[in-house]
């Protein structure tokens, strides 16, 4: 992988967990459980269509589903912004269990 392609993987994987961190609460505060499925339309798609659609991550081989990297970029932001390491252990080794199977599935049959 190049030096090009490292750093647009990269923030391929941040935007996701960004807009999630930044938008899915206030869309569910201001809309209720609407608001929870319009950000998952908007955010997953959005993410999704930069890092796949137009091919931000670049991948050699190894299928890693969306879900890793929310699960690291919102795990690490918690434990930034004060939150403590041990109350976020549960969320991300579930994120890390549902992308490796997501990820699994996809190599079935792409």
């Amino acid at each position: 992988m190049t030096f090009q392609y490292g750093i647009a993987t990269f923030v391929g994987a941040f935007i996701f967990p960004f807009l999630i961190r930044l938008l899915w609460g206030k869309m569910c505060e201001n809309w209720g459980n609407i608001g929870g499925w319009m950000a998952a339309g908007f955010i997953v798609g959005t993410a999704w269509t930069l890092n796949h659609g137009v091919s931000m991550i670049h991948q050699t081989g190894a299928w890693i589903d969306m879900a890793w990297a929310a699960g690291i970029g919102l795990f690490t932001a918690s434990v930034v912004s004060g939150d403590k390491f041990g109350k976020g252990v549960p969320n991300y080794i579930v994120a890390l269990l549902g992308g490796t199977l997501g990820g699994y599935i996809l190599s079935c049959f792409l």
